[in-house]
């Protein structure tokens, strides 16, 4: 399958009607737990197979540790947390890669299958549709918060559970009720993901900034300047094809965080909508419609209303 779309992984269709799926990601700290480090990363790994409606089946770890300054003890921890994260996803881990590096970095390259006539792209939403999020933003910021010494317990508790939660049941509800189109929101943040994946379906769509779930005491931390340096590129990114209606700078770099482990955006047929509701509450996971695919400019986003 071809990247021209900007796809969340790289598609081999099988002679037996299956598609195998193919992704890699890893990345630097973003908490000082390693164990939970190794959770967020294996998590994040697998989600890009799951944007494209499949299951992951087996993974490599792919590590870089500077093994003269830090413990290895550390790096168990982190082996160990990706581990849990892969027995819960059922998926094998059966082998990696390791190198000396001055910066510890830590992922997955994932393989999974799909249903080649169910495959769910980012390149084929329709006007109509009605997108959906599965996870609260503020992730970036709550990291940023979490390097600086600014994070509560309690928020830095609620961004690794939300980094940590597969998007495995958002998947498997998606595919039962039919979505046109879905990919997850990580670093490009949530309406970069969202632009590039209309510029690639030649659609337009509408916000509503008060639909959209964010972490607890996000917006104080943006409004402090607690906000990575990857939020500010997407927002500059954005500039030239979002209207923001009235919001706030503050409430805009929101809406441009880089997330990790961010939940899945769900393009589903108005007509289908509540299939996805019941598919969504049945497996427990929460949800908010948070606006509409729209006839427009390539790529263009409106917003409308504040964010709460």
């Amino acid at each position: 399958m071809s990247g021209a779309t900007g796809d969340d992984a790289a598609v081999y269709a099988l002679p037996d009607g299956r598609a195998l799926v193919q992704t890699v990601d890893f990345f630097t700290p973003i908490v000082d737990d390693p164990y939970d480090w190794g959770r967020i990363a294996a998590a994040n790994a697998f989600s890009d197979v799951y944007a494209m409606g499949g299951m992951p089946v087996l993974a490599l770890n792919l590590v870089a540790w500077p093994i003269q300054q830090l413990s290895l003890d550390l790096l168990v921890q982190v082996l160990e947390g990706g581990s849990a994260v892969a027995r819960q996803a059922g998926v094998a881990i059966v082998g990696g890669h390791s190198i000396h590096d001055p910066e510890p970095k830590y992922g997955m390259a994932v393989t999974g299958f799909a249903d080649a006539d169910k495959l769910i792209r980012n390149s084929t939403m329709r006007p109509g549709d009605r997108l959906f999020l599965t996870k609260p933003l503020g992730l970036g910021i709550i990291a940023t918060a979490v390097k600086r010494g600014l994070a509560t317990p309690e928020q830095l508790a609620g961004a690794v559970e939300t980094m940590t939660t597969l998007n495995r049941d958002a998947a498997l509800a998606m595919l039962e009720a039919g979505a046109s189109a879905a990919t997850d929101v990580t670093g490009f943040g949530l309406l970069g993901h969202l632009h590039n994946a209309l510029k690639a379906s030649g659609q337009s769509a509408g916000i509503d900034a008060g639909a959209i779930p964010v972490l607890p005491g996000t917006l104080d931390l943006a409004a402090q300047g607690v906000v990575p340096s990857g939020t500010y590129s997407n927002h500059e990114f954005l500039a030239p094809s979002v209207d923001w209606g009235s919001l706030a700078t503050t409430e805009q770099l929101v809406l441009a965080d880089a997330q990790t482990s961010g939940g899945m955006l769900i393009a589903i047929p108005e007509d289908r909508v509540p299939i996805l509701e019941h598919a969504l509450a049945e497996r427990g996971v929460a949800a908010a419609m948070i606006g509409a695919v729209e006839d427009g400019d390539l790529g263009s986003i409106s917003i409308a209303g504040h964010m709460s």
